[in-house]
């Protein structure tokens, strides 16, 4: 593995801001009646009808009503993601990724702690609907791989490439099983029981014996 830098992200478009804002707007209608009126209850037009877009609009960002909630689930880990690759170089890979949970699941405003909320109550919803789990499933499963290449950067060209995954994996999971157990209980969005606790318990028990090393500078 190298520890080079990537090329910097191109900034988006217009139309590629647009385009992301009409997704994140039909993907929050979604999760609204998923939560309000459960999967029974939603339906692909009923999503549109909320997000004030016409049903052509709704099938051509997504496939399903379960697929349009994909953005809404993601945005948290982009989030992590982003937090992660910003550490300064020299932190350990543990420290680093246990400092990244927590900032990315402790809600620093209304708006964040509404999103952690949106998750819970899809996460409710997906006990009765196999589409809708499936879905959390692909995009923990997406965020897995594109964090493997984080840490891959972090960690060096030293770093043994099975540990670097096994990391990402554990990560990963620790992160959603802390979302799906806060999801069946009535604990808050911050303070003990939060998904913030729950997921660092869950990462230092995942992680244990899992030695990456150091972050190093990119050369």
């Amino acid at each position: 593995m190298t520890n080079r830098p990537g090329p910097a992200p191109a900034t988006p478009s217009l139309t590629q801001r647009r385009k992301a804002a009409t997704q994140l707007d039909i993907a929050r209608a979604a999760a609204e009646l998923f939560t309000e009126v459960g999967p029974d209850g939603t339906t692909a037009e009923s999503v549109a009808l909320r997000a004030g877009v016409a049903l052509r609009t709704f099938y051509r960002y997504f496939r399903s009503k379960q697929d349009a909630v994909a953005p809404l689930l993601a945005g948290g880990a982009d989030r992590w993601r982003a937090s992660l690759a910003a550490t300064g170089p020299g932190t350990p890979l543990k420290e680093a990724l246990e400092g990244s949970v927590a900032a990315s699941l402790t809600p620093v405003d209304e708006t964040a702690a509404e999103g952690l909320r949106w998750t819970r109550g899809l996460l409710r919803a997906s006990a009765e609907d196999p589409a809708l789990r499936a879905v959390w499933y692909r995009v923990n499963q997406e965020s897995e791989e594109r964090l493997r290449e984080v840490l891959a950067g972090l960690a060096g060209p030293a770093a043994d490439p099975l540990e670097v995954r096994l990391a990402a994996a554990a990560a990963t999971d620790a992160i959603r099983i802390a979302l799906e157990g806060w999801a069946e209980s009535d604990a808050p969005v911050d303070g003990p029981g939060s998904p913030a606790a729950l997921a660092l318990r869950c990462l230092r028990a995942l992680l244990d014996g899992v030695a990456l090393g150091n972050a190093e500078p990119a050369s």
